[in-house]
């Protein structure tokens, strides 16, 4: 049964609004994904304080992402994120599925703007086969990290990773089901999506020379063995 859903995020982000603007419109792969090219259309366009993205379907469905944007002192800026839709099935699964991962990407938007504002980037996106949908997955890509229990922001990660020096990537967000690692020139996220009834999955935002080939086959085969 379809259903209409509401999230709506408020808080303060380092960088100017106009910072906060490319961010949210133009420099997507940066800290959440590609959105160039997807069927959605810009409803509100006013730079840099308020911005509409919204896609239709039949019998009522949209999905629809606004931000509004504010100065704040000392080169800070008031995001206001709401992400409204329909649902079509699963109500509860979804909601909180989504819930959760706004929660993540924000964060990540937060990172980026605090350490790589503007900086060309390379994306990848992998997922992990049908059987990291199984309860518990997501331990065993904890456990691949080096960092089974009692991990906070700002521990080392021990474990050797897929073009990543020893000594230096740190976690910048830990919780159940997400997991974030910050080096001096890229963004790691780890989505524990078997929580929500999905593979469980791996991004990377690159700001350095990467080759974006490269990258995603690295990954995909570190995400595949842990469940070979």
């Amino acid at each position: 049964m379809s259903k209409e859903f509401e999230i709506v995020f408020e808080g303060e982000f380092p960088g100017t609004p106009d910072q906060v603007w490319d961010a949210v419109t133009t420099e997507t792969a940066a800290w959440l994904f590609p959105t160039d090219g997807m069927p959605g259309e810009d409803i509100v366009s006013e730079r840099p304080t308020h911005h509409v993205n919204r896609m239709e379907g039949a019998d009522g469905w949209f999905n629809q992402l606004e931000q509004v944007i504010e100065d704040r002192p000392e080169g800070r800026a008031f995001l206001r994120w709401v992400h409204s839709g329909v649902f079509t099935e699963d109500w509860d699964t979804q909601y909180d599925g989504a819930s959760a991962h706004t929660a993540f990407y924000l964060h990540t938007l937060a990172e980026y703007l605090e350490h790589f504002a503007g900086r060309p980037v390379v994306f990848a996106s992998v997922d992990g086969p049908a059987a990291s949908a199984a309860p518990g997955a997501f331990d065993r890509v904890k456990a691949a990290l080096g960092l089974i229990a009692g991990a906070a922001a700002g521990d080392s990660v021990p474990a050797a990773l897929p073009g990543i020096a020893s000594d230096t990537a740190v976690v910048d967000f830990w919780n159940d089901n997400f997991i974030g690692v910050r080096t001096g020139d890229a963004l790691y996220r780890f989505f524990g999506r078997n929580a929500f009834g999905a593979p469980v999955g791996v991004t990377v935002h690159h700001f350095g020379a990467a080759d974006p080939t490269a990258l995603q086959n690295s990954w995909q085969d570190w995400l595949d063995r842990i469940f070979d």
